[in-house]
């Protein structure tokens, strides 16, 4: 007989439910007949509305933060919906099924209330008891190894989580006695135990377990299993009204957890006075145990490695956008050579530089190296190079004035931590005169014809760090020959095995190399930098901007 089910995943959880006649609310709250642990679903989200002739399910929204969307269309009213509808609570997507009812393995998040019942410390066994070998009247009964191959197997079943659990439950329910079996997990901040995956009898409701709070502690905290042989006859609880609200003769429970961290329980009750669970049958339930939690580790490790491949695509694309933002070629300016050179050592970085023509035939430079590594850096790196480009097209462009525009929207929009050190010049081909303004930067290098060396030192202090600040402009005549280098601290700041590249060696390099092309004094102070770094890891990015009066 088809029977009306809603299903649903959050991307770690599997719900499933047989829709019965009635009104059930839906929400994050244990009190909830449908319990979903999902942050985007409200304590108390919606309400579901079953017709006695199951011909009729209506959705309302109980005023939820993040909403109810049926078929892609969000409902603020009492909406009826169909087999085949997808329905979206907050971000966990759910879809109504007309299905055949059959037996009944299934994963049903179901809250776990937590009583104030404290059993004697004597029910508890530690889970290096629980593991001890299994003696051969266990192993030799007729399911047992059969039984656990097939779990070894799940191991390395491409299979999603939730029916991986369904199908450990029925392996183990072959070894195993029991009316109920379940998987539990706890909510992230500990202070909810839910049922995850539960095996039942035909036409059986799980219910709502109610579990001591110090059999939970013991569990999730120490380490411990349980093994309860009958509540009732025991006399340890003589005293308390139950331990596990049903009527069970026997029940156990055993930590699922791998290289110390508890991922969840494996619990395992019966009805039957004839089924008394052992020290026997426990050490079964925890080997079955550990190869669930293995198998769970192995979700979380393929989860995590996705999530991994995700980030790096997003690194991939950012680190395209990013040498897309930098000049792909330079203009020529009549008796100058210029030639810019990057490195990252990480997919993103915050070196930055460009390279344009002003409308008066001017050649306009910069290179800046902002504070912090990686995407941060990236997006602050896209600001500059945006703001700067949008400046330099105004009348009466001015080095000193830019800079200070540039320094006041990036201390606007950034943390005061977020700074950037700039150099940015202008060279006049008529006049021959290099303009420029340092803003805290490394002195670049002006190389000239006869081998000699100027630094251009700091004219003002780095941008973005303060609201205030003045940058002045200074101004330096280029000769035939004259280089200028503009460098970030990525090349005199590799580290080699015992000291830093340093600038000292830097300046040599390029005194020596400084009559050939550009492109090759780059690539030989590069050079002369991997070498010395040697198999060190790079820790910084290498840019360069060398220009020179032919």
């Amino acid at each position: 007989m088809a029977t009306l089910r809603l299903i649903g995943t959050d991307g770690v959880n599997y719900y499933t439910w047989d829709l019965q006649p009635g009104v059930h609310e839906l929400g994050r709250s244990p009190e909830c007949r449908f319990f979903v642990a999902d942050q985007t679903v409200s304590r108390r989200h919606a309400q579901i509305d079953v017709s006695d002739d199951l011909g009729r399910v209506t959705i309302i929204d109980l005023g939820s933060h993040n909403g109810t969307v049926i078929n892609g269309a969000r409902v603020t009213i009492p909406t009826a919906v169909k087999p085949g509808d997808n329905i979206v609570f907050g971000q966990v997507q759910f879809r109504l099924s007309a299905e055949v009812a059959g037996a009944v393995p299934s994963s049903r998040p179901t809250a776990t209330r937590l009583s104030t019942v404290e059993p004697e410390k004597s029910v508890f066994l530690s889970i290096n008891e629980a593991l001890k070998p299994l003696p051969s009247k266990v192993t030799d009964l007729p399911d047992f190894l059969p039984t656990l191959s097939d779990m070894a197997r799940m191991l390395v079943l491409p299979e999603p989580r939730e029916e991986m659990l369904r199908r450990s439950l029925a392996l183990v329910s072959k070894v195993i006695p029991a009316e109920r079996l379940a998987v539990l997990f706890t909510s992230d901040d500990g202070n909810e135990v839910y049922t995850v995956a539960t095996l039942l009898p035909a036409k059986k409701d799980l219910g709502t377990f109610t579990l001591s709070r110090t059999i939970v502690k013991e569990i999730l905290a120490n380490k411990n299993a349980i093994l309860i042989g009958d509540p009732t006859d025991d006399p340890r609880f003589a005293s308390q009204k139950s331990i596990i609200m049903s009527e069970i003769r026997s029940a156990m429970a055993v930590p699922l957890f791998d290289e110390g961290r508890v991922l969840g329980i494996l619990y395992a009750d019966t009805t039957n006075p004839l089924h008394r669970y052992s020290n026997d049958y426990l050490r079964l339930l925890a080997t079955f145990g550990n190869i669930i939690a293995a198998r769970l580790t192995n979700y979380t490790l393929l989860l995590d490695r996705q999530e991994k491949q995700v980030i790096e695509r997003e690194l991939d694309r950012a680190s395209i956008i990013q040498k897309n933002l930098l000049p792909k070629s330079v203009p020529e300016i009549s008796g100058y050579s210029v030639h810019p050179f990057q490195r990252q050592c990480l997919a993103v970085g915050g070196d930055l530089y460009d390279v344009a023509r002003l409308d008066d035939g001017r050649l306009l430079f910069l290179l800046g190296d902002v504070s912090g590594k990686g995407l941060g850096a990236a997006l602050l790196m896209s600001n500059i190079l945006a703001s700067f480009r949008m400046l330099h097209h105004q009348a009466e462009f001015a080095l000193d004035r830019a800079v200070k525009q540039m320094s006041l929207q990036l201390y606007e929009f950034s943390m005061p931590s977020d700074y950037v050190t700039l150099f940015a010049g202008v060279v006049d081909p008529s006049t021959n005169q290099l303009t420029y303004v340092n803003a805290g930067h490394n002195p670049p290098l002006l190389v000239r014809r006869d081998g000699s060396i100027e630094r251009l030192a700091a004219t003002g202090m780095v941008i973005g760090s303060f609201d205030f600040g003045d940058w002045t402009e200074e101004s330096r005549g280029l000769e035939p020959g004259d280089l200028l280098m503009v460098y970030s601290d990525g090349i005199p700041e590799a580290q080699g095995k015992d000291e830093q590249f340093g600038e000292k060696r830097m300046e040599r390099i390029v005194c020596e190399t400084r009559m050939q092309q550009l492109s090759a004094i780059a690539q030989n102070l590069v050079a002369e930098v991997e070498k010395f770094v040697a198999e060190a890891p790079r820790s910084d990015d290498i840019t360069m901007l060398l220009v020179r009066r032919d």
